[in-house]
């Protein structure tokens, strides 16, 4: 990640209050980290950092798009993806154990590098599921050959074979018919 240093803010160089930020993010960003399930994007990250005597806190606010692929389709897709993320620094001198969103530094560290977090914040905004729906868009970016031949193997409710081994289940349930 030392190639990330426009993501280090000078935490002990800044003065008490809130210091905005503006991060660009594309696919020099995603390249540091190994076996990424993302290798390329286009999002816009606006932090918030809200230096105070006692702790930092770190707002992120992200929105934009990274390259995957579609689910449903196979097709390479540019899932729109945001989100907002809180983190809470707080000072301590021994090695404390990072928590979900609170993480312990030390008292007298003169910056902190915030790529990690937000490369983290990032994936986790990516949903299980990737489909898109690319109607909108002209062209199409989905692969219709592969959405015709899904909707050709798909066979309405009425037409469904019936299962034998349901058939019998049924049975021990007398409110299913």
């Amino acid at each position: 990640m030392s190639g990330l240093i426009e993501f280090v803010i000078p935490v002990r160089g800044l003065g008490i209050g809130i210091h905005q930020f503006h991060f660009d993010i594309g696919e020099q960003f995603f390249s540091h980290f190994e076996n990424s399930p993302v290798q390329n994007g286009d999002l816009e990250l606006d932090l918030s950092f809200d230096k105070r005597t006692d702790l930092y806190i770190f707002e992120f606010n992200f929105k934009g798009s990274v390259r995957t692929d579609c689910d449903r389709c196979l097709a390479k897709i540019n899932l729109p993806i945001s989100g907002q993320e809180r983190l809470i620094v707080k000072f301590s001198l021994d090695h404390e154990e990072e928590e979900a969103e609170v993480i312990y530094i030390n008292p007298e560290q003169q910056q902190l590098n915030v790529a990690r977090f937000v490369y983290e914040f990032i994936i986790l905004a990516i949903p299980m599921i990737k489909v898109y729906d690319c109607k909108g868009e002209k062209p199409p970016v989905c692969n219709q050959e592969m959405l015709d031949y899904l909707e050709k193997e798909e066979l309405p409710n009425s037409e469904q074979k019936s299962n034998p081994i349901w058939e019998e289940l049924k049975k021990f349930n007398p409110d299913s018919e």
